[in-house]
């Protein structure tokens, strides 16, 4: 969807338990020395100032991250490492938090189709090993399948403003599992109190997966009142505090 822009939710709770996940997966991927692939299909910008009018104008990360006592862990080192190079009103999307936990020998893909996104994220990340793509994110990942080095995984972070989005990402994980069948898989959705993400969840039981939710309330008579997590092949300890 090209008319959205994560800079309005950066940093919401819902980002909270998404990115808190991610660096968990990508810690215990990287515990042994073998190298990765990290692709993501909605990439955004990378990184976020949360003093920016988008930021100001919902308020969701002053009841996210700028309220949060993060516990140490590698979702708090990736954010203390964006503050630290970009100051201590910066956030890091999913393609920075990636990049600072993953090593030399990692690569990465990011798919990003909206112009202005795109742009940013090129100015935002600009490490070896890191290859960004305007292209459709699900068309690119499948394209690039399985890619080399073949351990890896693939986060899969749509707007959901598209509502047959709930269906082509079932869809779209298993003809990932056919091309790459070790891919480690992880979908976040929203949980919104029509119950329309149901549609997905239940799509997801042909394959062996893990499901992670939390309940939170936004203020508001509309919109999200919790965040999901779909993982499919995730490493072994994972959960390890």
């Amino acid at each position: 969807m090209l008319s959205y822009q994560h800079a309005y939710h950066a940093g919401n709770r819902a980002d909270l338990h998404k990115h808190d996940m991610l660096a968990r997966v990508l810690a215990a991927l990287t515990r042994k020395a073998r190298p990765i692939t990290y692709m993501e299909t909605h990439a955004g910008r990378g990184l976020y100032d949360l003093t920016a009018p988008e930021a100001l104008k919902t308020g969701e990360a002053a009841q996210g991250i700028l309220s949060a006592d993060l516990p140490p862990g590698p979702y708090a080192d990736a954010v203390a490492q964006a503050r630290a190079l970009h100051g201590p009103n910066a956030y890091p999307g999913s393609p920075l938090i990636a990049r600072s936990l993953l090593r030399d020998q990692d690569r990465l893909h990011l798919m990003e189709l909206h112009p202005g996104e795109h742009a940013a994220l090129k100015a935002a990340l600009k490490a070896p090993g890191t290859a960004i793509h305007k292209r459709d994110g699900l068309e690119g990942v499948l394209a690039l399948s399985p890619p080399t080095p073949r351990r890896g995984l693939v986060l899969v972070d749509p707007s959901y403003e598209v509502k047959s989005e709930y269906q082509a990402i079932p869809t779209f994980a298993k003809k990932l599992i056919g091309k790459w069948p070790e891919a480690c898989i992880l979908v976040w959705y929203p949980i919104l109190p029509d119950g329309r993400q149901n549609q997905l969840v239940e799509a997801f039981a042909a394959l062996p997966h893990e499901r992670h939710e939390v309940a939170f309330d936004l203020g508001r008579d509309k919109g999200m009142t919790g965040s999901g997590m779909i993982g499919v092949n995730l490493p072994h300890g994972w959960d390890r505090p």
